[in-house]
């Protein structure tokens, strides 16, 4: 049983290392609001994936994947929504804070709001469909079958999501503390390039990736 869940722990550090929407995410959100902007996206991310583990555990998760109209509808929304922040990101980067963004920091101000923030890091996990595949995948491999099932997945996938706030939140904290650097005015725009270009890839390879 230990080392089934040890087991578990490895397989769910290498894919929550690798980076991929919450993590451009976080980083593209801790650098608009800061440090309780990206904390609160890691908070929405971490919140999506507890949601889908425990829609993994009810079974529900099996009946999406099921249903061709229903893995569809979210594969194309998260597609889009991946899309959409890309593209704002890459705007920001060509009008290269003419909007008032760059003011706005010098001033203290804060451009995200942690609220939004953590809808937005909410959002892109519920509308992620390799979650959908992965969890229904992944959890059963080491959950013991029987009357237990149900809270041994449902605790797999919330370990699956405290582990991913933890990350998320290292990737936040060493983005904000780095924050007077990286949002130097071309430095600012280089990334937001670059993580801009990263959304809108990974939407379009979910967009156009099967099953």
């Amino acid at each position: 049983m230990i080392s089934s869940f040890l087991a578990f722990i490895g397989v769910s550090a290498i894919v929550i290392m690798t980076p991929g929407p919450d993590t451009a995410v976080t980083v593209r959100n801790t650098l608009l609001g800061g440090r309780l902007a990206g904390l609160a996206t890691a908070l929405g991310s971490a919140t999506g994936l507890a949601i889908w583990a425990l829609a993994t555990s009810c079974g529900i998760v099996a009946l999406l994947v099921a249903s061709e109209f229903m893995f569809l509808a979210v594969k194309y929304a998260g597609a889009a929504y991946l899309i959409y922040l890309g593209l704002h990101a890459l705007i920001g980067a060509w009008r290269g804070g003419g909007d008032g963004r760059e003011l706005a920091l010098r001033q203290g101000g804060v451009r995200l709001r942690p609220a939004k923030a953590f809808l937005q890091g909410l959002a892109s996990d519920l509308s992620n469909p390799k979650i959908a595949v992965f969890f229904p995948s992944l959890l059963p491999q080491f959950a013991a079958p029987g009357e237990g099932m149900f809270a041994a997945l449902l605790g797999l996938g919330l370990t699956f999501s405290l582990m991913t706030l933890v990350w998320l939140t290292a990737y936040a904290c060493v983005t904000a503390k780095a924050g007077e650097v990286l949002r130097r005015p071309a430095i600012r725009r280089w990334i937001e390039a670059v993580t801009g270009t990263l959304l809108v890839a990974l939407g379009l390879r979910i967009a156009v990736e099967q099953r």
